[in-house]
């Protein structure tokens, strides 16, 4: 797909200087990345290719060394490492899954508390192949954590579960502290970016519905550089608020293989800035995270929200 934008100001070439990253490295990484193998544990930052990956495990458990001063967190990813949907922009393979790991959320639990996690971030494939879609596994994960210790901050990055109100509900009742689903584009772009099991309306519904039924904080996340225009984005923005969304994040789409959906644009720092203000200012978000590197699970509110519920 590609598509024309005047969202960014960058031509389709070379990635720019603001998206360079530095390697994993560290011992606070191996350590980490030793005990989510010792338990067989996946986390989106290492199946979706987090170009943050590095920075985010280094900073872990408050080391304080991160460019914000905050702590890093590693996301952890129930239900496997396939997903039942193929979405263009994202790096997790599709198909091929497994029955879920009954063991799961009490590894997961046994895990935030080896490595010593106080914010933790769940999320998980899209699972339509079994009955529940999986938020049965994802509750109980909730529920795990929580027994071990209530103040661990528990934010669930749900996929949409086809927009099925008692799903939904069900990882509401588990307790989360922040009930996050990415909308991930504009309007108009949601099948050529999202597979079509997906939709713009059905990521609104999931949103609304965590506003109506919890007094949870609601977050979202948008890419751009997908060919989306400013008013769409603007538009999204309305949208998002109107179901009460509290959160909301914009990151730089970067193209995981040749594969995959390609960049229409590198959009630069300051239009990012540009967003954050408009979001906050204008809509009255109750924070915004905006630049080209931000990812949804990535130290993307966590600190607001911690001094939120403090």
């Amino acid at each position: 797909m590609r598509a024309q934008s005047n969202a960014g100001v960058m031509s389709r070439a070379r990635k720019p200087d603001w998206l360079k990253t530095r390697p994993p490295s560290g011992e606070r990484f191996t350590d980490i990345k030793q005990s989510l193998r010792e338990r067989d544990l996946h986390t989106v930052c290492e199946e979706a290719n987090c170009p943050n990956l590095g920075e985010c495990w280094s900073g872990a458990a408050g080391d304080g060394d991160a460019a914000d001063g905050g702590p890093g967190t590693a996301t952890f990813m129930l239900l496997g490492d396939r997903c039942s949907r193929g979405c263009n922009f994202c790096d997790v393979e599709t198909g091929g899954m497994e029955p879920p790991d009954p063991d799961e959320p009490t590894q997961v639990a046994d895990a935030v508390a080896d490595i010593g996690l106080d914010y933790v971030v769940l999320t998980s494939v899209d699972r339509d192949d079994l009955p529940d879609q999986g938020a049965g596994h994802f509750a109980e994960t909730i529920r795990e954590i929580k027994r071990r210790d209530p103040s661990v901050l528990v934010e669930c990055l749900i996929p949409d579960f086809r927009g099925e109100p008692d799903l939904v509900r069900e990882i509401i009742d588990a307790g989360p502290d922040v009930l996050a689903h990415n909308i991930e584009t504009v309007d108009r772009l949601q099948w050529p970016v999202r597979d079509r099991r997906a939709g713009y309306e059905q990521s609104l519904s999931v949103l609304g519905q965590a506003d109506r039924e919890s007094d949870v904080f609601t977050k979202t996340s948008l890419m751009l550089g997908v060919g989306e225009y400013a008013h769409e984005v603007y538009q999204t923005l309305s949208d998002l608020r109107q179901v009460g969304t509290d959160i909301v994040t914009f990151g730089q789409y970067l193209q995981p293989s040749r594969s995959h959906l390609e960049v229409a644009k590198y959009v630069h720092p300051d239009v990012f800035d540009t967003w954050q203000r408009v979001a906050e200012d204008e809509f009255d978000f109750r924070y915004c995270a905006s630049g080209p590197m931000v990812r949804s699970s990535y130290r993307a509110g966590e600190l607001f929200v911690e001094s939120e519920l403090a």
